[in-house]
């Protein structure tokens, strides 16, 4: 697919992008007028998705990136509570190999 026509999938999924969800889009360099989509249930575009997961992909397709969730966020986000967080420890780890007596682990 082309750009143009991703952009257009992304509209008929998420809603065309206007001034009212995203200040300031009318004026971003190359934007055009595009057809006018609403936004779509995405509980129905991804029907295998909890709640929780419905609600942080919707928060993570935010068209603002000023109110788009930030990752530390998304992390912490209700969605993950399940999820096995020793794994992460690895990571802590690993930050700073060269100052780490783990380093040959990582």
């Amino acid at each position: 697919d082309s750009e143009l026509q991703q952009l257009l999938n992304i509209f008929k999924l998420l809603g065309t992008p206007n001034e009212s969800v995203w200040p300031g889009v009318g004026k971003l360099r190359d934007w055009h007028e595009f057809p006018q989509w609403k936004p779509q249930d995405l509980a129905k575009a991804v029907p295998e998705l909890d709640s929780h997961g419905i609600d942080l992909l919707r928060r993570m397709l935010i068209y603002d990136p000023a109110e788009r969730i930030h990752a530390n966020q998304a992390l912490d986000h209700p969605y993950f509570d399940t999820l096995d967080k020793t794994q992460w420890d690895k990571f802590d780890i690993c930050e700073d190999k060269e100052n780490s007596s783990h380093a040959n682990k990582c």
